[in-house]
């Protein structure tokens, strides 16, 4: 049983495409859910997407779920701390912002992986402080995730849909995501490449993100543009 019950109705959601480097903390993650939250239900999502679209993925869970139900849109190689996703999920039910559990994340790389595989606690692994980080784990209804446009679709392959996400949510929510106080660890897989053409395109659109923060008629602007200007 879990340490202590939500009484939110929530799911968690895991967007998920295999990947070698990959299995061994997306298997840990499901154990990790099945164990302190055996009453929520747990699912993974994918899109057609090629290469896999994160954003995407995080749009089509909340768009396969019910507008009032809290959603834990999770990384696949990502573990919360239980008391700060409770309250998360708690809080959530009834908030217009999203929520991050955590106001802290730990990257703990190949050695702090190693060493919780080992049974070494997680607060007492090895790790990189990762500043400013703003993803590993989103808390909110589908109809707050609607409400600032979700993610943007148009960042392909790594990098930058969670800090356009970030400015979009705060720009035209009028505030930051609520972030409860716990840590997140994120487990070792090979990094992507931040490179290519495709990485300065997210680049470039970051920058578009960057002239319209703080101004809601630029932001949304940019978010209703979604749709229509996603590449096939």
């Amino acid at each position: 049983m879990p340490e202590h019950p939500t009484d939110a109705p929530a799911k968690i959601v895991l967007p998920w495409r295999p990947a070698p480097s990959r299995l061994d903390a997306f298997e840990r993650v499901v154990q990790w859910y099945g164990t302190h939250f055996p009453d929520l239900p747990l699912e993974t999502i994918d899109t057609d997407d090629q290469p896999f679209v994160l954003a995407a993925c995080r749009n089509a869970a909340m768009r396969a779920a019910d507008p009032e139900q809290v959603v834990v849109i999770g990384d696949a190689d990502t573990l919360p701390e239980p008391a700060a996703l409770r309250a998360a999920i708690a809080a959530a039910r009834d908030s217009d912002v999203v929520h991050l559990p955590y106001d802290e994340y730990r990257w703990l790389g190949r050695e702090g992986s190693t060493q919780f595989a080992a049974g070494v606690p997680l607060i007492d692994c090895v790790y990189d402080l990762v500043e400013g980080a703003c993803s590993g784990v989103y808390v909110a209804t589908p109809r707050t995730w609607e409400r600032h446009g979700g993610q943007d679709e148009n960042f392909r392959g790594w990098g930058f849909e969670d800090a356009a996400w970030f400015l979009a949510h705060q720009t035209l929510l009028g505030a930051p995501p609520q972030r409860h106080s716990g840590r997140v660890y994120a487990l070792h897989h090979i990094g992507e490449v931040r490179a290519g053409a495709a990485y300065d395109a997210n680049a470039a659109r970051m920058e578009r993100y960057t002239a319209a923060a703080g101004d809601p008629t630029a932001m949304a602007q940019l978010v209703g543009l979604v749709g229509a200007e996603r590449v096939a």
